[in-house]
């Protein structure tokens, strides 16, 4: 097959889907089709106050530096700040889609109903407008922050009003709340900052310790910061760290968060200058893990109780692929998801999956370089490894050996590492992007 005729289908138009859309096109593939449920590009990024989509938040700002979330071949306006608000990102992404000429390869308003792997390698989509179509690959960038995981035994015993981080949007209506928080990650610690300017009170249950990073480090984005470090040996670099975050501080204890016996890499970090400053304050309480639930109270892992007029539980995502059979591919309970560069199915040959990784940095140019890396493979420049499973099994040994075992890290990389890892297998007869 000369590669002129090669189709390829794309599940997703965010941050990862139009990444691939135009590495696509910059190997010289013009037959794509793109998938996107949504009016336009964006997927999370696309802010609205209702329940629909999984979207930002009205406050969200990213928690990466504009330097170190850019594209390859765009840089993010110089009059952005440090952290980019969810307006300034998706007015990047839309200019992106706009400078490469993407929007006429995308479907919007098209979910994908069910798509179904055929002989040869090849694969039968049915989108919801009721079309079905062949394609030679398959690509996958529908995220992995849309389909809620619940603590149910919470979820099935409380007595007041129950949310999850993705139905929270701003916080409006927590007037004069009592509010529980469940989860010390990116997501439940803005809840917690967010709500507790409106709310009577506002707690924040943590099962597990947990590093919460200011966003600026000596002056520094935090990433910022740790990329001049990565050439230090790791001995020595996770004293560095945890030392440079006592010397901005202090002990975590001082705030009543229990303190991690881990290194910093060893977990994803939650980036946020606000949460420690309302805990001082008095504005935000820290709890210890949920024991039980009697109603609307709850009783806490040190004995402690309270009583909550809403639960706000931040507990993270499943692994949503709803258009495969669950036979087939289910990643949504999985303690271990075997993928080569996290990418590359060792049973799948023609399906590629782009940003099913969670970094400890940004996704957007991991992705972009996951997305080069597979529009060279299907383009015939790159050829994928004989032993595929085994490299595949590696990744998730090294993802178990390398972070604390929780379903928070199933997924979970170090970012730079992981770059460069992907960067090393880039052909070099990989075309540049040349504008017309």
């Amino acid at each position: 097959m000369k590669n002129k005729d090669v189709r390829v289908a794309v599940i997703g138009a965010g941050c990862s889907g139009i990444t691939t859309i135009k590495n696509l096109l910059q190997a010289g593939i013009t037959q794509v089709v793109a998938y996107e449920q949504n009016s336009d590009i964006g997927g999370n990024w696309i802010y609205s106050a209702s329940e629909s989509h999984s979207s930002v938040c009205e406050t969200t700002h990213i928690i990466s530096s504009k330097r170190l979330s850019e594209y390859v071949d765009f840089p993010m306006p110089d009059d952005y700040p440090d952290y980019p608000s969810h307006e300034q990102v998706l007015a990047y992404f839309r200019a992106y889609a706009r400078h490469f000429d993407l929007y006429p390869y995308i479907r919007f308003n098209t979910p994908v109903l069910s798509v179904t792997k055929l002989a040869g390698e090849r694969w039968l989509i049915l989108s919801q407008d009721g079309s079905r179509e062949e394609f030679d690959y398959l690509f996958i960038a529908n995220g992995h922050h849309h389909k809620p995981r619940h603590p149910e035994e919470v979820r099935a015993a409380f007595g007041g009003k129950y949310w999850h981080a993705h139905d929270y949007k701003n916080n409006r209506g927590f007037e004069g709340q009592r509010v529980l928080v469940i989860g010390g990650g990116n997501s439940g610690c803005d809840c917690a900052v967010e709500i507790s300017r409106v709310a009577a009170h506002v707690d924040i249950s943590l099962r597990r310790p947990q590093y919460i990073i200011p966003k600026f480090v000596l002056g520094k984005p935090a990433d910022v910061f740790n990329k001049r470090i990565e050439w230090v040996p790791r001995w020595l670099s996770n004293p560095l760290r945890r030392l440079s975050l006592w010397m901005l501080i202090g002990s975590y204890r001082d705030y009543d968060l229990a303190s991690p016996d881990f290194p910093v890499t060893k977990a994803h970090p939650t980036l946020n200058s606000e949460l420690l400053y309302k805990i001082r304050h008095g504005k935000v309480k820290p709890r210890r893990g949920i024991a039980r639930v009697e109603g609307q109270t709850i009783h806490f892992t040190d004995g402690t109780s309270g009583e909550y007029d809403v639960v706000v539980a931040a507990t993270g995502y499943k692994i949503a692929l709803p258009f495969f059979a669950s036979d087939f591919i289910d990643y949504e309970e999985a303690e271990r998801v075997p993928l080569y560069l996290r990418m590359f199915h060792p049973q799948h040959p023609s399906l590629v999956f782009i940003g099913l990784f969670q970094p400890q940095g940004a996704i957007w140019p991991a992705s972009d370089y996951q997305a080069k890396l597979a529009a060279n493979y299907a383009a015939g420049r790159w050829v994928m490894p004989t032993n595929i499973a085994a490299l595949a099994e590696e990744d998730s040994r090294a993802i178990a050996r390398d972070f604390t075992s929780s379903k928070r890290h199933l997924i979970e990389v170090h970012y730079h590492t992981f770059l460069k890892k992907i960067k090393r297998q880039i052909p070099s007869s990989a075309p540049v992007w040349r504008p017309a």
